[in-house]
């Protein structure tokens, strides 16, 4: 048992907030070392693992790749396009990629989307494009980081909960394979999944919900914005005359 004590060198070091790759290979390194292996021995296995999972690594060519198509005017033309679709709120764009990312993850397409390759490049800006159309000025700081994390909440919701809809996906076969092994049962992937449907679709109407009533929070909070900023204004002014 003393071997997980490696469990809580992970605990302690996101509970103090520390680098978590530096919190992650403390804990192998120490959990390698009470489970007695020798430090080649430990280092071997950081070096199998990275080898076996090189896919994890993909995100040193995406970055690059996102910050080029960033530089070269990605996110202005993903607002060009947002912008002349005057009927596409905030709201039911979100919506709509919401869904597109539940059907997508359905079919094991979990890796088309994310924080990095679209939210932040397109769906963010054409997002915050959708709310200044409709606004007709451009949107405060504090509404425009809003709208981000709604964006990026939609596509975290739409693969989390259609996922698992897919039948290979990694999780699934996490769970059929451990409760086959441990209680001896013929749990199929197949079964999982289609008990995983009903919870995607209350999902969907439930996000997507949050997500229409988006649009009147939106509304309220220019309207409130654009107040204070008239009563600004007006205070400026008597204070001029005041002088």
């Amino acid at each position: 048992m003393i071997v997980l004590l490696g469990v809580l060198v992970v605990i302690l070091g996101f509970a103090t907030r520390r680098n978590p790759l530096l919190v992650v290979g403390a804990a192998g390194i120490i959990t390698g070392l009470l489970g007695k292996l020798s430090p080649q021995e430990v280092l071997a296995s950081f070096g199998n693992s990275f080898a076996s999972a090189r896919s994890v690594t993909v995100f040193v060519i995406t970055l690059p790749v996102i910050g080029l198509l960033e530089r070269y005017g990605l996110q202005e033309q993903a607002r060009n396009l947002i912008g002349k679709l005057g009927k596409l709120t905030t709201g039911r764009f979100l919506t709509l990629y919401l869904l597109i990312r539940q059907l997508t993850a359905s079919v094991g397409l979990t890796s088309i989307g994310g924080p990095a390759q679209s939210v932040r490049p397109l769906i963010a800006p054409m997002a915050e494009a959708a709310a200044e159309a409709k606004a007709g000025r451009p949107l405060p700081q504090k509404l425009r980081e809003k709208v981000r994390s709604h964006a990026s909440g939609a596509d975290t919701i739409g693969v989390f909960f259609g996922e698992d809809c897919f039948i290979a996906i990694g999780s699934i076969l996490l769970i059929t394979g451990f409760v086959n092994s441990t209680y001896d049962q013929h749990l199929e992937p197949l079964h999982l999944a289609l008990w995983a449907i009903p919870s995607a679709i209350c999902a969907f109407l439930i996000h997507g919900a949050r997500l229409l009533n988006l649009d009147r929070q939106l509304e309220r909070e220019l309207a409130v914005t654009a107040a204070e900023n008239d009563l600004a204004a007006h205070a400026g002014i008597r204070t001029e005359d005041a002088k």
